[in-house]
């Protein structure tokens, strides 16, 4: 089941919110004592993470399917490049790799009841006991976790508010849904953040003597400008004028600290070679997610900063604003919230999950 963006939450009864959490979606199935693993595309996660096909194995039930997110922390914060790291080609890394950053599965849905029946027909509340029940079993496991929830939209917008970077939005799903695979009958919702950068170099459009795209930086604590990211949501109109610009400050310094690299498998063919620049200029651009100190994706431009200081630009407007969640969901295992608590088809009340 996937979700489609959605501008705000809803506030009408009957939604459920959950963090949407920033790794790698998976799929997880035991039959007897095979365990695989799948990403959202179908392809086969379990030799990456071998440290959770044996937590998996362990759980003292022969059957189930479970919904979730692979994440990994490091220094109490979620790393996707931890994540990214695991998919290695060699065994011998790929297990080095789970015994010094072991990973988490926090579990947010089941698609089988503990007979082996599909739960997909069945309402959330419904699958959220079958959940609980299954966790339950795995509660030894420190690697086994169920993502905080609720049915407060005022705390769900909270989360929103609030948000760092252990995660990447909010999720609302319907209480009486069905679990739709393949289709987009969630909901998520993402906060938009933004940061002032100071334009430490740029890019030419290929084939072009103009501007592609500005490089963005970011002091960190040493003082050095590191490379975050970039932005080209430059309009053709602005493009002339702004070349001039740029170029009557180049020879500058550029980047101090990490610098840009060469094109990557997802830079459409962007040039690598890039222009360092006196650091003058500071932009305030929109982006909506961090790895590793770096905008994961490209950014919007927003408004130049005149009024800003280069060196008022630190990375600290990029680290994690909250700790809470990430602390509820991967911490010691406990019940998580009260408010806001799921009512089972059985009558019980559970503690709220995703």
């Amino acid at each position: 089941m996937e979700a489609r963006l959605v501008k705000a939450l809803p506030t009408d009864p009957g939604w459920w919110f959950e963090p949407k959490w920033d790794g790698f979606r998976c799929l997880a199935f035991r039959s007897g004592d095979e365990v695989d693993m799948r990403a959202k595309s179908g392809k086969p996660l379990a030799r990456y993470f071998p440290d959770m096909v044996d937590t998996l194995r362990a759980m003292p039930l022969k059957r189930f399917i479970l919904d979730g997110e692979l994440t990994i922390a490091v220094d109490g914060e979620l790393s996707f490049a931890a994540l990214q790291m695991r998919l290695h080609p060699a065994e011998s890394r790929v297990r080095k790799l789970a015994a010094q950053t072991p990973a988490t599965f926090v579990l947010f849905d089941c698609l089988i009841d503990d007979h082996g029946d599909s739960l997909a027909n069945s309402s959330l509340v419904e699958r959220r006991g079958q959940l609980e029940a299954i966790h339950r079993h795995g509660l030894s496991s420190s690697h086994l976790r169920l993502s905080p929830g609720t049915t407060d939209s005022e705390e769900a917008a909270d989360w929103l508010a609030k948000i760092g970077g252990a995660l990447d939005g909010v999720v609302a799903k319907r209480l009486d849904g069905p679990y739709a695979a393949g289709e987009r009958a969630m909901l998520k919702i993402k906060r938009q953040r933004t940061a002032d950068c100071v334009v430490g170099g740029f890019r030419y459009e290929t084939g072009s003597r103009q501007v592609g795209s500005l490089l963005l930086g970011l002091y960190d604590e040493a003082g050095k400008l590191d490379h975050v990211g970039y932005t080209s949501a430059i309009s053709d109109a602005e493009r002339p004028a702004l070349t001039t610009t740029l170029e009557a400050l180049a020879g500058g310094p550029g980047f101090s600290g990490n610098a840009p690299g060469g094109p990557s498998r997802w830079s459409n063919g962007r040039s690598a070679e890039w222009t360092p620049l006196q650091t003058r200029l500071v932009v305030e651009v929109r982006y909506d997610q961090v790895t590793g100190d770096r905008f994961r994706h490209g950014t919007t431009l927003l408004r130049w900063r005149p009024d800003k200081a280069p060196r008022q630009c630190t990375l600290a407007q990029l680290r994690s604003e909250t700790a809470a969640l990430l602390g509820e969901a991967l911490g010691p295992s406990r019940h998580v919230r009260k408010r806001g608590k799921i009512e089972s088809g059985q009558g019980s009340n559970r503690h709220a999950d995703g």
